[in-house]
């Protein structure tokens, strides 16, 4: 997110931060209609419940509030995730698990830093050489552009929470090495992107 290069050492450190290249501030968008959505796949109001059915469940917060529980995290997330990758709800939208303390946290909020990365499912990365033809193609009527990429569930914003819950592969190469981590979630569009501009 943050140059580690452009990044002064000594007394200025930590005063001046400049952010890499593909990273981007997200500007926000209301929560009402992600709380709507939840709502609609299982998450119960705490109004609703009874004391006792907190404990097994998973506790869902929307902007550091706890709206709700429910009782299946793995199939929320996944649902919730596939909605964000097709662009049903706002890329910027932040989903993250921990599964220690037993928590879902989504983020609407803005100000929070994120950068794209390749989608990685079942060791592959989802970007083909078809769509890498059509991003780069001069044909109008043929040619792809990083909106389209997002649409098709190419590519995804995560900011820094939702990275420390994902397992990155720093390129293509450590897909197929498997020395670290059989299960990458992501992979970086380039090793170069973590650099600023200068």
């Amino acid at each position: 997110m943050i140059c580690p290069a452009e990044t002064p050492e000594g007394q200025a450190c930590g005063l001046v931060k400049n952010l890499s290249l593909m990273a981007f501030v997200s500007v926000g968008s209301t929560a009402e209609r992600l709380k709507e959505i939840l709502e609609n796949y299982g998450t119960e109001n705490l109004v609703s419940i009874e004391p006792e059915n907190i404990h097994n469940a998973t506790k869902v917060f929307v902007n550091g509030c706890w709206i709700g529980i429910h009782n299946d995290a793995e199939d929320l997330i996944s649902n919730i995730r596939e909605m964000r990758r097709s662009l049903f709800i706002p890329k910027e939208i932040s989903i993250v698990r921990d599964i220690t303390n037993r928590e879902i946290k989504f983020y609407t909020d803005q100000g929070r830093v994120q950068r794209p990365l390749f989608i990685v499912k079942n060791n592959k990365v989802l970007l083909k050489k078809s769509h890498v033809e059509r991003l780069q193609s001069t044909i109008k009527s043929q040619a792809m552009d990083f909106n389209e990429a997002l649409a098709e569930g190419l590519v995804e914003f995560l900011d820094v929470e939702e990275e420390e819950t994902s397992m990155i592969a720093m390129n293509v190469e450590d897909l197929q090495n498997r020395q670290y981590c059989s299960t990458y979630t992501h992979c970086e569009i380039h090793p170069s992107m973590i650099l600023g501009v200068c």
